[in-house]
């Protein structure tokens, strides 16, 4: 692509150089794509499509055991296989982006699909599922229903679990898909991106679990799910009305087999001898040729030397190539293996954050069984548990603000490099450090519920005198360490991952929250198995105060310590990918810094 012969083209204007097409497939003009105004309507689309995904998902496991009549443990296994689901749709989503659909054909389609299950929902709970009318509230059980129903239940919820899961590791990549981060002042605002995409989706969250949450509460289903359907709709409406002024990069093939030639091809030369400084023997593509199928050119790197012998050019390769031909699983370029190190590179720092994940998991359960055992009446207002995560959401909101108006600004003050604030590594582990003290917060206010509750009652919720706001600053503390947490992560993953897989980075974020569910349900096991020996009640025991809650919230801030450690090392010795610039006539390197 003749990039600099389109660069000004009359009447037109400066085209992106990180590569980006128009809908037509043309060189990207700055002027008349991308940028905030395609940004805005994808930060609206996410703040709408994580409404209406809530919307079902907050009170799933109520509608179970109100509605479809089943046990607490049946529901709650249930709810744990269908969000776990979600995140496993999520890598499909990424693969399908970065092999064959391309970002906005696939969040177009995951989209349809999320509205369709959705529909099916509403329709299945107004019609079939929600008799005699009105059932399903705190006091009004439901009657039985036919196997077609349930099957039409969970064939809707599977669907919305497909459509949000494929959908939600893209549309976060093609928002930052709009900044041209070859530009300096394009480049911070797509740093700012992710900021304002994670605040959109808690601003979602936080309506979900407030107005529709009320609704469902009180039986009103269908209502709640025919909104959720609705908002929806107009996320897909809003999203396919931005067409016209996206950017995009073309998919690169099925990563699969890429990864799979380089491993093979550097068997197949496993007793090759290679020069100790042999760079200049390595494959490359013709540097008039920008890239691999549009993407810009990874340059070499040390470390896993042993993936270099995918690219080094044997006799046997000179050979072929004065044939005129090359087997691709025995000669790679060097960015293909470069593509390998990069996933390689990632992986340790992606392992760190499954911990934090486990204590960001706690929010939603064990919180809220905590704040049950508390003091939840103000006069005859009684406070749900689970609404005390407004305080999460908040603290999100108010740090995202805060980092980005005041401690951003702060720290590249006091720094002598050209770059801003913060790295994304740095963030992720002051993210880690403050995940620990909330872990201490929660422990220290669990001593004192314990100090004021009583020990004989039957059904112990609201049996502690101390008031449930004392949960405020471990929620306020868990938002913090969001906002530099998983911000942080989706920023660096996204800078971090080579072009053509820009969507798997953003799907590593959300498998580790979902191994963070898993590891807290298997932590959990653990931890009430050895605690419940010799006829003990444990720390995690029904009645909460017969137990130690308080030493599983210290046992957490101490594997949480442990984890920063791991990841400071892993930190240190992470190498950064180095791109070099798309299309242009010197050989600049770009060296993304960590």
């Amino acid at each position: 692509m003749a990039c600099l012969e389109d660069k000004f083209k009359e009447g037109e204007g400066e085209c992106t150089f990180d590569g980006t097409v128009d809908w037509h497939g043309r060189p990207a003009i700055k002027a008349k794509s991308g940028q905030w105004a395609a940004g805005i309507i994808i930060l609206l689309n996410q703040g709408l499509a994580t409404l209406a995904f809530f919307g079902v998902g907050v009170n799933l496991v109520l509608f179970l055991t109100r509605v479809l009549q089943q046990s607490n443990a049946d529901a709650a296994n249930n709810v744990s296989k269908w969000t776990g689901t979600v995140y496993i749709f999520s890598l499909v989503g990424a693969f399908l982006s970065d092999s064959y659909w391309g970002r906005y054909k696939t969040c177009a389609v995951f989209q349809v699909i999320f509205v369709i299950g959705l529909v099916i929902l509403s329709l299945a709970s107004y019609l079939f599922l929600i008799r005699p009318k009105g059932c399903g509230d705190e006091l009004t059980p439901c009657g039985s229903h036919s196997s077609m129903e349930v099957s039409l239940f969970y064939l809707s919820i599977y669907l919305i679990a497909l459509g949000n899961g494929g959908y939600q590791p893209n549309i976060a990549t093609f928002g930052a898909d709009q900044f041209d981060e070859d530009d300096p002042r394009e480049g911070y605002s797509k740093v700012a991106f992710f900021s304002y995409f994670y605040l959109a989706l808690n601003l979602g969250s936080l309506f979900s679990n407030t107005i529709l949450g009320y609704f469902e509460d009180e039986g009103m289903w269908a209502l709640g799910f025919w909104m959720s359907a609705g908002s929806a709709f107009a996320a897909l409406v809003l999203f396919l009305g931005g067409t016209a002024r996206y950017r995009h990069f073309k998919p690169s093939g099925n990563p699969l087999s890429r990864f799979g030639q380089v491993i093979i091809a550097a068997m197949k030369k496993c007793r090759v001898e290679m020069p100790p400084d042999g760079e200049e023997e390595l494959y490359d593509v013709d540097r008039k040729d920008c890239s691999m199928n549009g993407n810009r050119k990874i340059l070499h790197t040390d470390g896993f030397k042993f993936l270099d012998r995918a690219a080094f050019i044997s006799s046997r390769d000179i050979d072929d190539q004065k044939r005129g031909c090359r087997n691709p699983w025995r000669l790679c370029p060097i960015t293909q293996v470069e593509e390998v190190k990069c996933i390689l590179r990632l992986l340790p720092i992606w392992l760190c954050t499954i911990i934090y994940s486990v204590v960001f998991t706690q929010m939603a359960s064990l919180f809220v069984e905590q704040g049950a055992a508390m003091k939840t009446t103000i006069s005859n207002f009684k406070i749900p548990p689970a609404s005390m995560s407004t305080f999460d959401i908040l603290s999100v909101a108010f740090f995202i603000f805060l980092y980005r108006r005041v401690l951003d600004p702060l720290v590249s003050s006091f720094k002598q490099t050209s770059s801003k604030g913060l790295t994304e590594l740095q963030r992720m582990g002051v993210g880690l450090v403050i995940a620990i003290m909330a872990m201490v917060s929660a422990g220290l206010v669990e001593c004192y519920r314990l100090k004021y509750a009583r020990k004989d009652c039957k059904h112990c919720e609201g049996s502690s005198s101390l008031s449930i706001f004392w949960q405020a600053p471990q929620y306020a503390l868990i938002g913090a360490s969001e906002v530099f947490m998983y911000v942080g992560q989706l920023e660096f993953f996204n800078a971090q991952t080579p072009d053509g897989l820009k969507s798997f980075g953003s799907a590593l974020c959300m498998t580790s929250i979902s191994l963070g569910n898993y590891v807290s349900s298997l932590l959990v096991t653990m931890v009430v198995k050895i605690s419940t020996e010799d006829h003990m009640p444990g720390w995690i025991p029904g009645n909460l105060n017969t137990g130690h809650l308080d030493r599983f919230y210290f046992l957490l801030a101490g594997l949480t310590t442990i984890d920063l450690v791991v990841y400071m090392a892993c930190a240190r010795w992470y190498k950064s990918i180095k791109l070099e610039k798309k299309c242009e006539e010197n050989d600049h390197e770009e060296n993304f810094r960590v």
